[in-house]
């Protein structure tokens, strides 16, 4: 099975998801990526598991998916000030 990405880290902070993914880092707002996500608690954000091909993100507790492709094209779709990306 090829990867489709290969995602390096995924912690929040306060406001973010921050994801870095392919050698680029996205600061994604974490109410802009998931209803679920916002409403969540640290201990449910922080319980995910990634695929295997790095297509996406599945967190058991909240039963939320997100593709990792979505959330690429969140963050460049966002204001350059809410992202940075090296």
């Amino acid at each position: 099975m090829s990867k489709h990405h290969i995602v390096q880290s995924l912690t929040f902070d306060q406001e973010n998801m921050i994801l870095t993914v392919d050698g680029s880092t996205y600061h994604i707002p974490i109410d802009r990526a998931s209803k679920r996500l916002a409403q969540a608690t640290e201990a449910e954000r922080n319980f995910y598991k990634i695929s295997p091909s790095g297509y996406g993100i599945h967190w058991f507790t909240i039963d939320e998916d997100l593709s990792i492709d979505g959330l690429i094209r969140l963050a460049n779709n966002l204001q350059p000030q809410n992202i940075s990306q090296w």
